[in-house]
């Protein structure tokens, strides 16, 4: 089983970028998606989540600018970034479980900077 996201990059204050997950080697599909994200030094903190029927769920932080979505047909998840702020400045990971086991993939970096 395989995550690569991809979308991370350069992006000034209040701009937005659209981050991509796909999930390859499986034939199940996840049972939750998440998007995670850790700044230097610090573990990793939650940003979304979101589940096989849909529901989503946000870090304070990031909600009402945030977007978690996911193309099931695809194994796709995708994360929109809206209004992004220095402090999003992080490496963003996503994640899928399946039957109880958790995926990471190897992250993007988005750097929020003028």
């Amino acid at each position: 089983v395989q995550l690569v996201e991809s979308g991370g990059g350069l992006v000034q204050p209040g701009g937005s970028l659209k981050l991509s997950c796909q999930l390859s080697g499986s034939i199940f599909k996840p049972n939750h998606w998440g998007w995670y994200r850790q700044f230097p030094g610090k573990e990793r903190d939650l940003v979304a989540t979101i589940s096989s029927v849909g529901v989503a769920n946000y870090s304070d932080s990031v909600k009402g600018r945030f977007t978690i979505s996911r193309d099931s047909a695809k194994n796709q998840v995708y994360l929109q970034s809206n209004s992004l702020k220095s402090e999003d400045t992080a490496v963003y990971f996503c994640t899928a479980i399946i039957f109880g086991s958790n995926y990471w993939g190897t992250g993007t970096l988005v750097t929020v900077a003028s």
